[in-house]
């Protein structure tokens, strides 16, 4: 199954479905069931953002969880332009269907989207 890491705070409040976009500086052909894993990383300048600038109530860093694949999503686009008030581009992956996995899987991250090869369908409920 195909993955995407994202930095925290922003990967908890995608798999909450709170951001339906997930900006970034490349195109993606993917389309599909696509894992989300929260990188090693913290955005404090996002952090700061999302409270300063967006109006979200998002917990402090020592509340979020690291090197873990927190759930899934659908990927239903690539685009160039959204109406979302999270696209900021050059590219923006469309999600939906966002599902927080009760328990995180403990998982190492790669650059762009990656393969996982774990045998977790039934246990994170999706169809692997």
């Amino acid at each position: 199954m195909k993955a995407l890491s994202i930095k925290q705070p922003w990967a908890g409040l995608v798999v909450s479905g709170i951001k339906d976009v997930e900006n970034r500086k490349w195109r993606c052909g993917y389309r599909g069931p696509l894992l989300i894993h929260a990188g090693k990383g913290w955005d404090q300048y996002g952090y700061e953002f999302l409270s300063n600038e967006m109006g979200v109530l998002v917990p402090r860093k020592s509340e979020h969880v690291f090197g873990a694949i927190l759930g899934i999503v659908q990927m239903t686009d690539c685009v160039r332009g959204h109406p979302s008030r999270w696209f900021f581009g050059p590219w923006g992956f469309v999600f939906e269907d966002a599902r927080k996995f009760p328990t995180p899987i403990p998982w190492k991250g790669e650059l762009k989207i990656f393969e996982v090869t774990i045998d977790q369908g039934k246990e994170v409920g999706c169809d692997g």
